[in-house]
């Protein structure tokens, strides 16, 4: 912390020079890393400060923040609570601090050896990755670099989530809604193609069991649980997963053909190559771009 506290101690005497005050000792500007409850990279203590500029706490605090965030590339943004000035710090100032540190192949000492084995990415086959998945790729990425960086041997891996009742949904999905439709039929990137399959089948099985909800079966339930008429609606959607495993016609469906992928029925298994195959294309496609 000792590059950016003596950054932050150059513009706070700055400002008692500009301000025509005495200059504060160095013991005065107090500097923290901001507490996890709050907004923020590191916290100016204001007080020792307030008494020699002659301002009340939350004021001055107010007045270094807007002179640092204009007059120093380190910082972003700001914010006030009470007499602590919290500071976020800019894009540029993670860059110095990095390149203050040296962490570049050249200068990293080789500190430790042995083998790891690090997953990351690890996608869903029922979900494209899109612009929001790109932290984890990247962070896992990263992290990987540095531990080659300091010595160890490391191995990517990832574990693709191609498996169990919700990868069953598309499958029953495509087979049902579909009509034999592809990615190349209906010019559709294969992942997001997967995907559509997923999100049709919680459609096709909301509109089931909206219907559902008025037939006498349902009512019965309603009664046996004596649940008043205005509480009806609270009811089923807090119902919607013993609807699935108990009352569900689409839901029967994709249980059976999870047992059936579990004991290895070659038709099942085929189309869950199928599907997981589309699916894998389109997301190396994605990865590769």
């Amino acid at each position: 912390m000792t590059f950016i506290k003596d950054h932050i101690n150059e513009h706070v005497i700055n400002w008692f020079k500009n301000q025509d005050l005495q200059i504060p000792e160095i013991s005065k500007i107090v500097l923290n890393e901001t507490k996890e409850d709050f907004e923020g990279d590191f916290t100016l203590v204001v007080f020792p400060l307030a008494g020699m500029a002659r301002k009340k706490p939350e004021i001055l605090a107010e007045e270094l923040g807007t002179h640092l965030v204009q007059n120093s590339i380190f910082f972003d943004d700001h914010n006030v609570i009470k007499g602590f000035l919290n500071l976020a710090c800019s894009n540029q100032y993670w860059i110095e601090e990095l390149k203050r540190q040296q962490l570049d192949k050249g200068h990293i000492p080789k500190s430790a050896s042995g083998k790891i084995v690090l997953e990351y990415a690890s996608p869903n086959t029922n979900k494209p990755l899109h612009l929001g998945h790109i932290r984890n790729v990247l962070l896992g990425w990263s992290v990987g670099q540095l531990l080659h960086a300091i010595g160890y041997d490391v191995h990517y891996t990832q574990v693709v989530n191609d498996r169990g009742v919700a990868i069953c949904k598309s499958m029953i999905s495509w087979q049902k809604f579909s009509e034999g439709a592809t990615p190349e039929s209906s010019g559709i990137k294969s992942d997001h193609f997967v995907g559509e399959a997923y999100v049709r089948f919680s459609k096709e099985i909301e509109k089931e069991y909206v219907a559902w909800q008025k037939t006498t079966e349902a009512e019965s339930i309603l009664h046996k649980r004596e649940i008043p008429s205005d509480e009806k609606e609270k009811f089923f959607k807090s119902f919607k997963n013993d609807y699935f495993n108990s009352y569900s016609k689409l839901g029967r469906e994709t249980r059976e053909m999870l047992l059936a992928w579990e004991n290895n029925e070659p038709a099942t298994r085929a189309l869950w190559t199928k599907l997981n195959a589309w699916f894998m294309d389109g997301f190396m496609e994605t990865c590769n771009r």
